[in-house]
């Protein structure tokens, strides 16, 4: 696979009004990508951090079976009505993944609630509860990747995208930082650049799919 790639960042449809101005998804062309190169059909495609259902919606249309779990309940519920077999989207915490009932994966791909180190809310609290400090939230991100490990089929990858981050107080290098964290409880096999058109956001025009492996 290339290591740099080159994506329009465009949406396949609109959200509902009420989330048109917190749309951060990524596009189906990403999943596209990776799931023609590192799938077959048949294969299970899981995303712990589901959003808005991009990674399910488009892996259930390419003939994978998908799992995924969200923790805002409301995503949860416009979710399913995107899906086929709506039961795949599960209604959780990824910091408790252990405790659910998964299926070993083929693929993951997903993109988490990215966090700023001065950010006062929790992310993985879809930042609905008082933060606990940047370094708290890579903590909890190692934590739900030493509980994704022994989900992972022989051969199987777990993708993040993800963007360091320019802000106010300067740059927070999410990027880089989640993959110091996760890369010490998976095998960090590597990044792919993925340029994108117009643009990406956060003072940047590209991001970074991390790809782990056990």
């Amino acid at each position: 696979m290339r290591t740099f790639i080159q994506l329009a960042n465009t949406p396949a449809h609109p959200l509902p009004p009420e989330w048109q101005d917190d749309d951060v998804r990524y596009p189906d062309t990403l999943v596209t990508h990776f799931v023609q190169e590192w799938t077959k059909p048949g294969d299970v495609v899981f995303d712990p951090f589901a959003g808005f259902g991009t990674t399910l919606r488009v892996a259930e249309a390419m003939g994978r079976v998908i799992v995924g779990l969200e923790y805002d309940a409301r995503r949860v519920e416009y979710i399913r009505t995107q899906l086929r077999n709506p039961e795949a989207i599960i209604h959780g915490d990824a910091r408790h993944l252990a405790s659910y009932k998964l299926p070993q994966f083929d693929l993951l791909i997903t993109s988490p609630p990215y966090m700023q180190r001065d950010d006062p809310t929790d992310p993985l609290t879809a930042y609905s509860a008082p933060g606990r400090g940047y370094a708290t939230y890579l903590d909890e991100i190692q934590s739900i990747y030493a509980q994704v490990a022994p989900l992972m089929r022989s051969g199987a990858r777990a993708v993040i995208e993800v963007s360091n981050l320019k802000g106010a107080g300067g740059v927070t290098p999410l990027a880089w930082d989640i993959a110091r964290a996760v890369g010490a409880v998976l095998h960090f096999e590597g990044e792919i650049v993925v340029g994108w058109e117009p643009h990406y956001g956060y003072g940047y025009d590209h991001s970074y799919c991390l790809v782990f492996t056990q």
